[in-house]
């Protein structure tokens, strides 16, 4: 896909924006992380379930952390893909990815197609049983 200099520069703009907020929230969640440590929310905990509301708050701050890691790495990669030009193509059958698709998801990897089945393929979804 061919892109005039204003759409490569409105798309890095936005994924070096997007890169920065999220580099922000992982700052902020490793400073609370040092400052609420477990230790020191179930300090505070007076019964089991606070110590549980306390374990789940430190477990969600670092999930937090890793989906924003994994966004900057997707944000990466869409700016090599920029500078390399072969952003906006699919990295699986080489189609473009199309306009609209990549004005909502700037990171996108892939077309529709491709993109519905690689979920398909690469993603479990486990049945849960009694």
């Amino acid at each position: 896909m061919n892109f005039s200099s204003a759409q490569v520069t409105s798309f890095r703009n936005r994924l070096d924006e997007r890169a920065e907020q999220l580099r922000e929230e992982v700052r902020d969640g490793k400073r609370q992380s040092r400052e609420e440590t477990h230790a020191r929310l179930a300090e505070q905990a007076r019964d089991t379930g606070d110590d549980s509301f306390a374990d789940l708050t430190v477990d969600m701050r670092y999930f937090d952390m890793d989906r924003d890691a994994a966004e900057l790495q997707l944000i990466d990669l869409a700016l090599t893909r920029l500078s390399e030009g072969t952003y906006g193509r699919c990295v699986d059958c080489g189609q473009d990815i199309g306009l609209s698709r990549l004005e909502v998801e700037p990171t996108a990897q892939r077309c529709i197609r491709c993109q519905e089945l690689h979920e398909k393929t690469h993603t479990s979804v486990s049945t849960p049983r009694l």
